[in-house]
């Protein structure tokens, strides 16, 4: 039997909530989970006592998950939650209320689903020049952007690029927005990432460039990121997660004659828990069958690397999101950033 080496294979996700998602219940006492209606906020803090737990660095993560930014109201509460825990994240690191800020929006605006760093950017409110021109009111903090655009298009490093600014502007703290990658499909665009670990640029796409972060920056860097993208191996695990619930729905609900009624396309299973037996599991996969989650995910990122084929994909509607979700981004740093910030203003 083929045996497979599962050690040499690294799944693509920068979410910490994937790994718990995948991990033991010896997590739970670090994690505290918070639910707003059909908003959930969940809190890990990787210290050196519980690093081990984790593939991510020591820090602080904030994780906002939701199901939708489009409707009007709900687009409000995700806002507003947001807010809430930038500004809680700020008060934890101890940044003061006049502390200056550079805000970079990292990625690629030619690219939709890598855009949402620069489109970002175009909505902060930025107050470093009016500083420096004379007294601002009581309020506003100073504030200033960035957009440094990939290496591939500029030749040059942006911890580089950004580490001269930092030397220039003088900046008390950094926050970096970024697109990240994640390892399972329905967390595309619902779910919001706050860290005050750093972020290794391109990283979700296996394209690591030199380390934001306090160890190599000499300040506080708060990262901010959403999931635009997934690859190939997370597609077919996560639909052959859900043929085993839509058949486990199947089974236990074969006798309810009301469903009999309900059209299959119109039958939402997606919260439905998978019963199946081991013995069921193995009959309906074979050997792969045999495998956990963890096991069968490495092993269809083994078949398909090699061919080249473990693809980066996006939602359709990318193009819509991505401008909705930049912009409560933007919306978001701006409130939790100045007390007297007036969108109107």
């Amino acid at each position: 039997m083929h045996t497979i080496d599962l050690k040499k294979f690294n799944i693509r996700t920068d979410l910490i909530i994937d790994e718990v998602g995948v991990n033991r219940k010896d997590i739970t006492p670090y994690q505290k989970t918070t639910t707003y209606k059909s908003i959930i906020v969940d809190e890990i803090e990787i210290t050196e006592e519980n690093r081990h737990l984790f593939n991510k660095k020591i820090g602080h993560y904030k994780t906002i998950t939701f199901e939708d930014v489009t409707d009007k109201d709900n687009y409000k509460e995700v806002e507003k939650i947001f807010i809430e825990t930038l500004k809680k994240l700020l008060e934890e690191l101890k940044i003061k209320e006049d502390a200056s800020v550079l805000i970079v929006g990292l990625g690629n605006e030619k690219s939709t689903p890598d855009a949402l760093g620069p489109k970002a950017i175009e909505n902060i409110l930025v107050t470093n020049h009016l500083f420096s021109l004379g007294e601002v009111e009581d309020g506003y903090r100073k504030t200033a952007s960035f957009k440094p655009n990939v290496t591939g298009s500029t030749g040059i490093e942006t911890k580089d690029m950004i580490t001269s600014l930092i030397d220039t502007v003088k900046p008390d703290f950094l926050i970096a927005i970024d697109a990240l990658a994640s390892s399972s499909i329905s967390r595309l665009n619902k779910t919001i990432q706050i860290t005050d670990s750093g972020i290794n640029p391109g990283s979700g796409i296996g394209n690591n460039r030199k380390e934001l972060s306090y160890d190599t920056l000499n300040i506080p860097v708060i990262a901010i990121g959403i999931p635009t993208v997934v690859d190939a191996t997370t597609i077919v695990n996560d639909t052959f997660n859900y043929m085993l619930k839509h058949l486990s729905y199947k089974i236990e609900n074969k006798d309810n004659k009301k469903l009999k009624l309900v059209p299959n396309e119109n039958q939402d299973y997606s919260n439905h828990p998978n019963t199946l037996s081991q013995e069921e599991k193995e009959q309906v996969l074979g050997y792969i069958g045999t495998l956990d989650e963890d096991e069968f995910k490495r092993f269809i990122y083994e078949v398909l690397v090699p061919i080249n084929s473990n693809l980066m994909v996006t939602p359709k509607e990318v193009d819509f999101v991505i401008e909705k979700l930049s912009f409560l981004i933007a919306n978001g740093i701006n409130k939790s950033l100045h007390k007297r910030f007036n969108p109107t203003n």
